[in-house]
């Protein structure tokens, strides 16, 4: 009933063809476009207009080229000498107010924001582990895990004041350093402006961004926060950012990602400790705020970001050349109303942005009848299709996909005239901030006609599928597999399974589902991250290496990691690491080789 619901046209696609390109849409509030005129496809990038840079796999270094002093803002002094000193009056006159917003002005909590709901079980906060050997090995570990695998995630070093939201939190980064068939585990906060502050506070500073601003209180902590910066107690210039989201590996920098604030650039120790370096600008030329799925083309060596906020331009997009040199954003006017933008695609040609029902909404605050970040039904989305070496917004093209909310993209790629786009959608739109496990997410292929503006939509299963990945050598050019987590509901995650998307070329398939694993009773996960079995071999099959991931037994309280074999129709566990400490559900991760983690000098 849902799939004919969300898919009415035909059980196998949907095709979209009266909302086309419209070069300046205005978001009207209807669901039906008429006497819209399809325009010229937005022109392709000819090979001439492509910056050349040598062909290489993502995060390599080139060691004769000497490297740049890497410049960072680094905030762990203020821990060590402002701990001793006792707090200034008007910092304890602001916890008081903050104290009475919480307790008088507050309205009572959502269960969807309830710290006693919200951190419960395996969503629960811990503490710091020092790098720790893991004695307990099963199977061997495959010789191409030997570096490092981390995996990010919120987890708030304070009990919140008010109200806590899933996606907020401090993050902590979980590290499994592998050598040989040893393994070292540890987890670290990463040190961020605002962990420093609160580390001098000795208690929360800053209200979280999904539940800390809602009705007359958010107002209310708004103006306690200009109070704060007035009275010189918190410096905005300095970032609020949690960097507890994803991980990037680039221009020889390990870096923690979160998409209010800049990246954090940490580093690896060779006891498989994890130190923060210091939050990361690109030499000056970085504002704000930077995607936490920044797109990394395994071929140029290019990396494709975006950052969006509430005031004009709210989308900006830019370009960072192999060597760390970041291009001058390109300002998208075409957006009038500030989104939710999370994720994006690109091909060997376009950047893909959705344009999603979730908006930025400070207008629901004041007038205290909600949280400024919100849904917006009677919006259509988009999908904003812009040449990726574009240096004005000129060229940005716009088509209504109703109904089609993505927050994460697996992959896109050109074919001829169309844009191919794998992305899971959520539905209902309504529930993904507030009842997350009453969402449902389907990976759809997206195929986009660039000539006549028609989209044609597939599910590629019926199943609950979020936080998935792709092998990284096929970024922005066609794949095939793709390994997805299942919900169970979100953002709890029971097992993993394969995707095959030519199994979608075929009429009497309705499931691409090729392989899959269920973690067993008890047992949750995170999401996955695939590693090949080769780093070198450029010509290896796309689904030869291994799908890695941690797990949670929620009675016994064990954290496992474990190692599958991507090929296997079973995705059989062929090694697994019991871990010295729990690791509590989280996003995004990422793994770094010995060779990316050697050409990490600083």
């Amino acid at each position: 009933m849902i799939m004919e619901a969300i898919f009415p046209c035909s059980p196998k696609s949907c095709f979209y063809n009266a909302p086309k390109f419209s070069p300046l849409p205005s978001h009207p509030r209807r669901l039906v476009a008429c006497n819209v005129q399809t325009e010229a496809k937005p022109p392709a990038t000819t090979p001439t207009d492509k910056p050349t840079s040598p062909s290489r796999s993502p995060g390599s270094a080139e060691d004769s080229t000497p490297l740049k002093p890497l410049n960072v803002q680094s905030f762990s002094s203020l821990n060590s000498s402002d701990l001793q000193s006792p707090r200034p009056l008007t910092a304890l006159v602001c916890n008081a107010i903050d104290d009475f917003i919480n307790n008088f002005i507050d309205k009572p909590l959502r269960p969807s924001v309830d710290p006693r709901f919200v951190l419960a079980g395996n969503f629960a906060p811990v503490k710091e582990t020092a790098p720790t050997e893991c004695v307990n090995v099963q199977g061997t570990l495959p010789p191409c895990l030997d570096g490092v695998y981390i995996r990010n995630g919120p987890n708030p070093r304070y009990v919140p004041r008010a109200g806590h939201h899933l996606f907020d939190g401090d993050g902590m980064l979980h590290a499994l350093r592998i050598k040989g068939n040893h393994a070292t585990f540890c987890s670290r906060f990463v040190r961020t402006y605002k962990y420093a502050q609160e580390d001098i506070a000795g208690g929360p500073v800053m209200p979280n961004v999904f539940s800390g601003f809602y009705s007359f209180a958010g107002v209310a902590r708004g103006a306690l926060i200009a109070a704060r910066v007035a009275m010189g107690l918190f410096n905005p210039f300095n970032g609020g950012g949690l960097a507890n989201t994803s991980l990037l590996h680039f221009d020889n920098k390990l870096m923690s990602l979160g998409e209010s604030d800049l990246p954090y650039v940490v580093r690896v120790t060779d006891s498989g400790d994890v130190e923060t370096v210091g939050r990361y600008d690109f030499d000056g030329k970085l504002f704000m705020g930077m995607t936490a799925h920044p797109k990394l083309d395994p071929e140029t060596g290019e990396l494709f970001a975006f950052r969006y906020g509430p005031v004009p331009p709210f989308l900006n997009y830019f370009r960072v050349a192999p060597n760390g040199e970041k291009e001058p954003d390109v300002g998208i006017l075409s957006m009038l109303q500030p989104s939710f933008i999370h994720d994006f695609a690109i091909t060997g040609k376009y950047a893909i942005f959705p344009d999603t029902q979730i908006v930025v909404k400070p207008l629901d605050m004041i007038l205290g009848s909600g949280s400024p970040i919100g849904c917006d039904t009677g919006k259509v989305p988009r999908l904003g299709i812009l040449p990726r070496y574009a240096t004005n917004d000129t060229e940005m093209k716009w088509v209504e996909v109703p109904g089609l909310n993505f927050f994460h993209s697996l992959n896109a790629w050109d074919e001829g005239d169309e844009i191919v786009l794998i992305a899971a959608n959520s539905y209902p739109v309504e529930h993904i901030l507030e009842r997350t496990h009453l969402v449902h997410s389907t990976v759809e292929k997206v195929r986009i006609n660039l000539s006549s503006g028609i989209v044609v939509r597939t599910p590629l299963s019926s199943k609950c599928l979020e936080f998935g990945v792709i092998n990284g050598r096929f970024l922005a050019k066609k794949n095939r597999f793709a390994y997805m987590s299942i919900g169970a509901p979100l953002p709890k995650i029971s097992g993993i399974v394969k995707l095959d998307f030519e199994k979608e070329e075929m009429s009497d398939v309705k499931e691409c589902v090729v392989a899959s694993r269920l973690y067993g009773p008890g047992w949750f996960g995170s999401e996955p991250f695939f590693v090949p079995r080769s780093e070198e071999d450029l010509n290896a099959e796309e689904d030869d290496g291994y799908v890695v991931a941690y797990t949670h037994h929620e009675s016994t309280g064990e954290s496992r990691f474990v190692v599958m074999d991507a090929r296997s129709p079973t995705l059989d566990i062929v090694a697994s690491v019991e871990l010295p400490a729990r690791v509590p559900y989280g996003f995004h991760g990422l793994f770094v080789s010995d060779r990316e983690l050697s050409s990490s000098r600083y």
